[in-house]
């Protein structure tokens, strides 16, 4: 008996060699296949319907490898299209079935044909080739990229599958016996300095489209800027907008015209160089992350641990391992708790292209903290090292680094609890060990010694009685310089609108820490602000920060000015309008009497963020304090943080650009979310004569 019909499913989508280009004649599709087999091609398309894999019942026929070739399907000996060829190997086999699908696939044509193959019996050799069916042909664009499936329906097996990547005009010896390859626009790509120009060289009277796209491994292509033009163009190109998966797309305004993509930049160097400059780190959950980047590329990303001093970000790995990354996939590192000094390194092609600590903005600065790593072995043996910038010190120790001379207490620490475990498996564990302690019980060493030392100057000044006065200014004078060198403390209160307004406003926290201030902010005192209660934390922030001089920063949203408004005209906010760590809602009680009655000048300040909020939006009442946005008038806004009396800083410009910096990556990440395009990253309509709006 022959082995049963066959249905062969074949799929084209979108890329590898061309082959010789053989011409058929005839607007007709057809098939064939090798000597001793019976095949046919059905009359019409059918439905893509793979379905899903199921027991095969006895041998059938089974695709085992696809080939394709290049051919033109010609009306005329120079009215030609460019059509794919395809080659099914079959054999048969005990897990497929018997009837044989094609299904095409290419941007933006889809189809699916059906063929039917017999063998007879005398072929049938279990696991043996019997031959091979060609379908002629599929005809698809020039330029674009194609896949191919093939499976059976029903499915068996696991389809095969192969890509393939079809010229456009320039890339066809026989391009003049293709008539949408006459009027093509030829487009040539130069250099000049800093720039890049597309110069088009096509007739006065020529219309065409011009797209300028990203060109995207998984997914569709990312449109950029598209126009209309007529005539020679040159369009002009800055090399910032210049990234590998940058690519250009011309086609003749007529009906089913043939478009020609060419991506020029893919082994630039400053487009590589672009491409990580643009690519930016998300923190989406305590554990999650993703890389947000114009291009797929390369890379793999680790963590380390950052200590305080400038000192390198030190690799965890081991006992962490490497993770490959993709962009825009959300990835995931196994850590039970958060911490500021916690980074993520992503390199590539062994070269370190990005580090950024993700959760500084929401945990608080850099600490003074030492990781211990735990390492297990066989029968509960386990050891502990310090991370040092020196390498890890093994506990305990007798070397005459910090983290050794602290070593037992360290060990106590850990056995006590104070120590916060940030991650845990069968191999190990990492502990965060905090040090501040150990610090100021030397420190208050060291002040117990000066205040001794001033006790006796003070004893002998007065005994000069002619000198005490003089003794008097200059003490004066080094307690507004030692609290000018401590910073002013800056209490930041806001509305807790939303979580990524949250991290917005971490990242400004930690980011006026970088300068001599002493910031508080409920986002880092969660513990306290759950003990204590929100209203109580807060009346005592404010006593402190105005009893040293602070000042209080009004952090403006459309929530915390919504949340004004309900104050002043009732009095009271209603419940559970904000969330349960909300200090901005329980600090109305005693900030709007500090307004009312005039005492806010000088120990207030306002701010809101560019876009989001005017500062007009804000009630007159708060506006009888500075109101600055921000980041455009970070200068001014650092100016009023200064000390009442400090001279103006000429470093002020700097530190505002320092602060900017630091700031723009959340101000990206909460403005423009990823899978978004952020403004700068593509290539800006302005940049050349030929740049306007899309059509």
């Amino acid at each position: 008996m022959p082995v049963p019909w066959f249905l062969l499913s074949l799929a084209l989508g979108r890329s590898p060699v061309v082959l010789s280009l053989e011409r058929l004649v005839g607007p007709q599709d057809a098939t064939h296949c090798s000597p001793g087999l019976s095949c046919r091609l059905w009359d019409s398309d059918i439905l893509c319907l793979p379905g899903d894999i199921v027991p095969a019942p006895g041998p059938v026929l089974a695709p085992t490898h696809l080939q394709t070739e290049l051919v033109l399907r010609c009306q005329k000996e120079t009215d030609c299209d460019l059509c794919l060829r395809v080659a099914v190997h079959l054999a048969v086999h005990a897990s497929l079935q018997a009837q044989v699908v094609l299904s095409f696939q290419a941007y933006p044509t889809a189809r699916c044909v059906l063929l039917e193959v017999q063998v007879p019996a005398a072929l049938v050799q279990f696991g043996q080739s019997v031959g091979s069916v060609v379908y002629d042909c599929f005809e698809a664009a020039l330029g674009s990229e194609v896949r191919i499936w093939s499976y059976t329906q029903p499915r068996y097996e696991k389809e095969l599958n192969h890509t393939q990547q079809l010229p456009d005009c320039r890339g066809l010896e026989v391009w003049n016996s293709i008539p949408s390859c006459w009027a093509l626009p030829w487009l040539n790509v130069s250099a000049d300095g800093d720039n890049v120009h597309l110069v088009l060289n096509v007739s006065e009277e020529q219309h065409f489209g011009l797209s300028l796209y990203w060109n995207q491994v998984q997914g569709p292509p990312k449109p950029r800027w598209h126009k209309n033009l007529t005539g020679p163009q040159i369009i002009t190109l800055n090399h910032t907008d210049l990234v590998p998966c940058l690519c250009i797309q011309v086609w003749p305004l007529e009906p089913d015209s043939v478009r020609t993509n060419i991506c020029p930049f893919r082994e630039d160097p400053r487009a590589h160089q672009n491409l990580w400059q643009a690519a930016r780190l998300q923190l989406l959950t305590l554990q999650s992350w993703l890389l947000d980047a114009p291009c797929s590329l390369p890379a793999e990303a680790a963590l380390c641990w950052r200590a305080p001093g400038g000192d390198p970000c030190q690799p965890l790995v081991p006992p962490l391992s490497w993770e490959n990354v993709t962009v825009d996939k959300v990835l995931e590192f196994p850590l039970l708790k958060g911490h500021p000094n916690l980074c993520v390194q992503v390199n590539s092609s062994e070269k370190l292209q990005l580090q950024e600590c993700l959760w500084a903005d929401s945990l608080g600065p850099l600490k003074d903290d030492v990781l211990l790593l735990e390492t297990r072995g066989p029968q509960d043996n386990r050891s502990l090292c310090a991370l040092e910038p020196s390498g890890c010190t093994s506990l305990p120790s007798k070397a005459s680094t910090r983290a050794a001379r602290l070593g037992e207490y360290l060990l106590q620490d850990l056995q006590s609890g104070q120590c916060l475990q940030l991650w845990d498996d069968d191999l190990g564990a990492l502990w965060a060990c905090p040090m501040d302690k150990y610090i100021h019980k030397r420190w208050a060493l060291v002040w117990l010694a000066c205040l001794l030392f001033a006790a006796a100057l003070s004893l002998i000044l007065l005994l000069k009685k002619d000198h005490a006065k003089g003794w008097l200014r200059l003490l004066k004078q080094d307690v507004r310089s030692g609290a000018a060198a401590r910073g002013r403390a800056a209490l930041l209160l806001y509305s807790a609108d939303d979580s990524g307004f949250e991290r917005l406003v971490g990242a400004l926290a930690s980011a006026l820490c970088q300068l001599p201030l002493r910031v508080a902010v409920d986002l880092w005192s969660r513990r306290e602000l759950s003990a204590q209660g929100p209203v109580a934390w807060f009346h005592a922030q404010r006593r402190q920060t105005l009893q040293e001089g602070g000042v209080v920063v009004l952090l403006f949203s459309p929530g915390a000015v919504a949340l004004c408004s309900e104050w002043l005209q009732d009095g009271v906010s209603g419940p559970g309008a904000h969330g349960p760590h909300d200090a901005f809602r329980a600090s109305l009680s005693c900030v709007l009497p500090d307004f009312l009655q005039g005492r806010a000048p000088g120990s207030y300040v306002g701010a809101c963020f560019d876009r989001l909020l005017h500062p007009d939006a804000v009630p007159a009442l708060f506006r009888t304090v500075p109101v600055f946005t921000l980041p455009s008038q970070l200068p001014d806004f650092l100016g009023a943080l200064q000390q009442p009396r400090a001279p103006r800083s000429g470093r002020l410009q700097e530190r505002a650009e320092q602060v900017s910096r630091a700031l723009q990556p959340a101000l990206d990440s909460y403005f423009h979310p990823p899978g978004t395009p952020a403004p700068g990253r593509g290539v800006g309509p302005g940049a050349g004569p030929g740049a306007g709006d899309g059509t």
